[in-house]
């Protein structure tokens, strides 16, 4: 027979039998314990019974595993009234829990979203509030009667500037709707005049 040029040995079947060094027993241990929980998660999905696993590692130290918790499986033997198979009330639990903190974390968000809108509307309502006790803001709403001479000149270059900013946002509508020229006719039977 032609050697097939394998390098390993491969896997190889390891007879059961206790091992002798204490070292080496320990780290078996700790190795497969996760395994062995697995397995018994298995079987016990698989069987629809509730498992209880206590196994003593080369120290001394108990480990325990119940699936679907150590909990349930002693309640169930310490009282005598509770169902076998309780998984199906751990599930819906479990899904009841997740659903109650995403609605808690939602209500959360939303609540501070209304907050900050409150906050917000109460900050205009204040900006609002002080703008009308200062007219100093509302230049156009100055009774022109109480104004010194240069006052009514200020006034008369501000609504200058105003009737010009008019002027040319109009034209610049009149040129967007339709393609004739702009002109400085207002559309009332005015002329634009300069102030």
């Amino acid at each position: 027979m032609a050697s097939t040029g394998k390098k390993t040995r491969g896997r190889k079947k390891t007879p059961m039998k206790m091992i002798e060094n204490k070292e080496d027993r320990l780290v078996t241990f700790s190795k497969r314990r996760l395994g062995i929980y697995k397995k018994i998660s298995e079987l016990s999905i698989l069987c629809g019974t509730e498992i209880l696993f206590i196994v003593f590692s080369p120290t001394g130290k108990p480990f325990s595993f119940g699936c679907p918790s150590v909990e349930s499986v002693s309640n169930h033997f310490l009282s005598k009234n509770r169902p076998i198979n309780d998984n199906t009330n751990i599930l819906i639990e479990a899904y009841r829990m997740v659903r109650t903190n995403k609605l808690v974390q939602h209500y959360n968000e939303v609540h501070s979203q209304m907050d900050a809108i409150k906050r917000k509307k109460r900050e205009l309502v204040s900006a609002q509030q002080t703008s009308e006790t200062n007219n100093t803001n509302h230049w156009w709403k100055t009774p022109i009667h109480q104004c010194n001479l240069r006052e009514l000149d200020e006034l008369y270059s501000r609504f200058s500037e105003l009737a010009h900013l008019f002027h040319i946002a109009w034209c610049k509508k009149i040129a967007n709707a339709s393609s004739m020229p702009t002109s400085t006719y207002f559309g009332n039977g005015h002329h634009r005049r300069e102030f």
